[in-house]
């Protein structure tokens, strides 16, 4: 399985002011590749909150595609999606997984969306390498995981992701951004997920970098 994290952040690494305004941090050469980039995988993975606040679609969008759309997951435990956000609106048109730690909510049901149930592991959530099996058995063994903090730092926690995307923009939020990363409990720098950088690239005013996780550091 291949697990991709993609982050697009300011020079300090937030994802978000304060306040949580985030559109756009990045600009439009960065996000036109993140769609280049999610039509390479199978689903786009995002969790519950980022799903609540950005209400997003999370379909490829560039001019004259006509390709595959990927699926689209949200890890949402107690499955507070609505009926009315607008992926599970279209869950009919565009495969919509919720990875839940319940019994599927019927309204999320009749819609059309999946709702994969995993056993929950310790504050209502499941373990996520358990999710990463009930994926794969559905299919989806290529993700791409765009947010939030939380979720990009649990994955980072887990040692499941073997690529990262980053898109940074040049401007500075400060401390009290909300950060693309959440807390990963590192004690020390021996212990911390280390990767190699690959490519680097200009998109515009942003700079996309690419990394490939290494086995150990200085590999």
């Amino acid at each position: 399985m291949g697990i991709t994290l993609k982050l697009a952040t300011s020079l300090d690494g937030r994802i978000a002011t304060a306040s949580g305004e985030s559109r756009w941090i990045t600009g439009p050469a960065a996000r036109e590749q993140v769609h280049r980039l999610r039509a390479d995988h199978h689903a786009v993975v995002i969790g519950v909150e980022t799903a609540l606040a950005d209400d997003p679609e999370l379909t490829v969008r560039l001019p004259g595609y006509a390709g595959r759309q990927p699926a689209r997951v949200v890890l949402d435990s107690r499955q507070r999606l609505t009926p009315d956000c607008r992926l599970v609106a279209t869950a009919r048109d565009i495969p919509t997984y919720v990875v839940a730690t319940g019994a599927p909510d019927p309204a999320l049901v009749d819609a059309g969306v999946r709702v994969l149930s995993v056993a929950a592991v310790g504050e209502d959530r499941p373990n996520l390498k358990n999710v990463m099996q009930a994926l794969a058995d559905e299919g989806l063994t290529a993700l791409f995981v765009e947010g939030g903090g939380q979720v990009a730092s649990s994955f980072l926690r887990c040692g499941l992701v073997t690529a990262l995307e980053w898109f940074r923009a040049p401007v500075v939020l400060g401390g009290e951004g909300r950060p693309g990363v959440g807390a990963l409990a590192v004690a020390a720098l021996a212990e911390a997920p280390h990767f190699r950088r690959v490519e680097v690239h200009e998109l515009g005013p942003d700079l996309w970098e690419r990394y490939a996780r290494m086995g150990q550091r200085g590999a």
